[in-house]
């Protein structure tokens, strides 16, 4: 889910922040340029980790802020394909799941990644849910709040950068396929294989299992009684 990037970069230390030590003023400023930002085709940026190298300073005419040539490593937010994680459901609507992470937003469950068969449909509340109709009879809600184990299938990445898009074409009120503005970085993920979905699905079978369990165990408990 976490990785660790290298990479280069000019740092600016400006003079209000001299009295600081130049490791600390070196991580403050990567941390405040790349913490929770997206970049194209690495993943999110979680924080610094550690500081690599570091060159002289030089001050800028002046201005006064000493520019430093550093390499570093960040912790990065990017999970691989077929891992599962933990998240959220968000909110739904007729195009899929979208899942939330806390720190994360932009998971997407299309409907060909449900178990099947699944239909958006109203709930015995009137309000539009996906449910999932099993072979055996019940049907199972993918309700709002749910917390659920998820798969990881694909990644979708869209560089929204002003130097690479026309002007004409940079919209950030643009939507995408799910009626959602575009994303700089996306997963997208299933619930179609046993004991992803809802946890609440799963522990309840568990605890049905185990019951039925422990009822066979009392009797054979029972009948070594009477043969005794």
């Amino acid at each position: 889910m976490y990785t660790l990037v290298t990479l280069a970069d000019v740092v600016q230390i400006v003079p209000s922040d001299f009295e600081k030590p130049s490791a600390r003023a070196i991580e403050d400023y990567i941390n405040e340029k790349y913490a929770d930002k997206v970049i194209h085709k690495v993943g999110l940026c979680v924080g610094f980790h550690s500081l690599l190298s570091a060159s002289e300073g030089l001050i800028g005419n002046g201005s006064g802020i000493v520019h430093v040539n550093v390499d570093f490593k960040l912790v990065v937010f990017r999970p691989f394909k077929g891992e599962i994680i933990r998240a959220i459901i968000s909110h739904s609507n007729a195009t899929g799941i979208f899942m939330s992470m806390d720190f994360f937003e932009d998971v997407v469950i299309p409907p060909q990644f449900f178990f099947s068969p699944s239909s958006w449909e109203d709930d015995e509340n009137g309000n539009k849910i996906w449910i999932w109709k099993s072979d055996e009879g019940p049907e199972f809600f993918f309700d709002r709040t749910e917390k659920c184990l998820i798969r990881v299938e694909q990644e979708q990445w869209n560089d929204l950068s002003p130097q690479m898009q026309r002007p004409e074409d940079f919209n950030l009120e643009e939507k995408d396929q799910y009626g959602l503005r575009r994303s700089p970085y996306r997963i997208v993920a299933s619930m179609m294989f046993t004991g992803l979905g809802p946890e609440m699905w799963w522990i309840q079978e568990d605890e049905a299992a185990a019951g039925a369990i422990e009822e066979g165990g009392a009797d054979g408990a029972s009948d070594d009684v009477e043969m005794a």
